[in-house]
């Protein structure tokens, strides 16, 4: 099955509202496509303001709690950040999991937490430079996978969840897997999602992230499985998010 690719922006600790004309200009490149969705995940002070200022991409969370409500000081919930009319949660980025030690418990629960609230969830799942040394990082992937996928069974048909595999060691380095690692370690997230929730399991959108630009792109998004990007640093600029658009 051939999904229509996703390109996601991660903007992480970087955006004003000074920078809201730079998001409008991105969003004028993504009414230009056709081919592709497009969505920024924005830092939750300019979620609002994002959705506001934009109109031809959705807008995100780059994180949420798993609670709906409670003694959380300084925490979100799902159901406060669609309140803003944002559409995307990314949950489990390997900079939350080694910063803030989240589990695969914690990623799962958040993930729960993103779909109910009828959001898509973008779950993060990836390995350490040493553990891809080790040679087995096939395998310690598919094992965080599965320990951090949603339970939903029931009336889940896959299309409010997003895989996106980002090799740790490659998150803003400029080093990428080869594309060779990139269709193994895809193919094994798709059997997986597949073994997991059934025939849902091939809607499911499995994104490369881990210093995707405009470079490497389009050699990325040729592979079998690569549904789509999540993009850091290149996602900051129109001049160089618009070559990783097109080349979805």
């Amino acid at each position: 099955m051939t999904l229509k690719k996703l390109v996601v922006g991660n903007w992480k600790m970087n955006g004003h509202k000074s920078d809201l004309p730079e998001l409008r200009a991105i969003s004028d490149v993504a009414s230009q496509q056709n081919n592709a969705d497009v969505a920024i995940c924005v830092p939750a002070t300019l979620i609002e303001p994002a959705v506001n200022a934009v109109s031809s991409m959705a807008i995100g969370a780059q994180d949420c709690h798993a609670n709906e409500n409670g003694a959380h000081t300084g925490c979100l919930s799902a159901a406060m950040i669609a309140e803003c009319d944002a559409q995307y949660i990314i949950v489990g980025h390997s900079e939350r999991r080694e910063d803030q030690g989240e589990s695969n418990v914690d990623v799962k629960a958040k993930a729960i937490a993103a779909m109910g609230a009828n959001m898509h969830a973008i779950l993060c799942v990836g390995e350490s430079e040493a553990q891809r040394d080790s040679g087995n990082a096939v395998t310690i992937v598919v094992e965080q996978l599965l320990e951090s996928l949603p339970d939903i069974r029931n009336d889940f048909d896959g299309t409010n969840l997003s895989i996106a595999y980002e090799p740790i060691w490659a998150i803003g380095t400029g080093r990428i897997p080869s594309l060779d690692d990139v269709a193994e370690m895809h193919l094994a997230i798709r059997h997986a999602l597949v073994e997991y929730y059934g025939d849902a399991g091939h809607n499911i959108h499995i994104l490369y992230g881990g210093s995707m630009n405009g470079s490497n792109a389009h050699d990325l998004m040729k592979i079998a499985n690569v549904d789509g990007g999540l993009v850091g640093g290149a996602s900051l600029s129109a001049e160089k998010f618009a070559p990783v658009i097109a080349a979805a």
